[in-house]
């Protein structure tokens, strides 16, 4: 019985005071998203992959704007936006005490402008992705002046491109085509 005791007092407190002492939290934990919008380029990866769709983006082309939300109360911490995330602006911290008193408090939005395209001036995609691509192509060694006079092209939106595409090559045949003329 003696060293029943003894094993006891060995072992120590097994719980914690919570909420008056902090939890330590084991390593990989996985708690709140942490967002940094000055580090996002709006490319939506996040938003796709989110099983409880807790993140949303909507593109609102009248005012030339991407509104980018993550609202907690979905949020399953699952850390799928953290694998996708091409920036690192969202990443899952050690925090887990979300209690609030006003159900606005769960939500985390920030806003974007969007590129209008140089041909037809319609709003396409977030400028920050477009800078960010310049930015990709400069730190991997291209030349600056290179990187600029590419620019244009990635200032066009698709279908101005398409269209651009098939005026240049309105004399190329469709290997189909090409096929019945030779039988």
């Amino acid at each position: 019985m003696f060293k029943l005791f003894k094993t006891i007092l060995k072992a120590g407190e097994p719980t914690v005071k919570y909420p008056f002492k902090p939890i330590e939290v084991a390593p990989g934990f996985r708690g709140k998203p942490h967002y940094d919008a000055t580090q996002c380029i709006a490319c939506a990866a996040c938003t796709s992959v989110c099983p409880a769709n807790a993140l949303t983006m909507e593109t609102d082309l009248a005012s030339g704007e991407r509104r980018w939300q993550l609202f907690l109360g979905r949020c399953i911490f699952c850390g799928r936006c953290e694998e996708v995330c091409p920036t690192r602006a969202i990443v899952l911290s050690e925090e887990f005490e979300l209690a609030v008193t006003c159900k606005a408090d769960l939500y985390v939005k920030a806003s974007f402008r969007l590129q209008e395209c140089r041909v037809c001036h319609q709003p396409f995609t977030a400028k920050k992705s477009v800078d960010y691509t310049m930015a990709l192509l400069t730190h991997s060694g291209m030349d600056a002046d290179a990187v600029e006079a590419l620019r244009p092209q990635f200032e066009t939106c698709p279908d101005c491109k398409r269209h651009q595409n098939l005026q240049n090559n309105r004399d190329l045949r469709l290997s189909h085509d090409s096929g019945r003329e030779h039988q």
